[in-house]
């Protein structure tokens, strides 16, 4: 369900969240779905579960997931993810934007964005 990189250079509980985020966006965890335990995860990806736990609350701080006491995290409403995820994504974006602004011009930017765009809209539907 999840590998871990250990080569990315981001923390561990970071890319616990990336990954479940995108599991919900395509679709494999659905609204309403109980998400594995933290003792279960942390065991089948070998991790300490303090990390599990901690991507557990990022996901609940994120509003991809909620808690139900003694019970466990669930999916939350998949708009509400959406919403999110794009919020963070338009984020990444301004400041990329910002850095750009800086060596490319505006024309030049939005043609190399629309060329990419196309390129994995080709990939997608091969």
């Amino acid at each position: 369900m999840i590998l871990i990189d250990s080569r990315d250079k981001r923390p561990i509980y970071e890319q616990v969240v990336d990954k479940l985020s995108d599991l919900m966006l395509v679709g494999v965890l659905s609204e309403g779905d109980k998400l594995p335990s933290v003792r279960s995860l942390a065991m089948e990806l070998s991790i300490n579960p303090n990390t599990i736990q901690k991507a557990y609350i990022e996901l609940e701080h994120q509003g991809y997931v909620y808690s139900v006491k003694g019970i466990g995290s669930f999916v939350s409403n998949m708009d509400t993810i959406k919403t999110n995820k794009k919020r963070v994504l338009f984020n990444e974006l301004e400041v990329l934007i910002e850095k750009a602004k800086k060596i490319v011009a505006k024309k030049e930017f939005c043609e190399k964005v629309e060329e990419f765009y196309l390129r994995h809209e080709v990939k997608e539907g091969a």
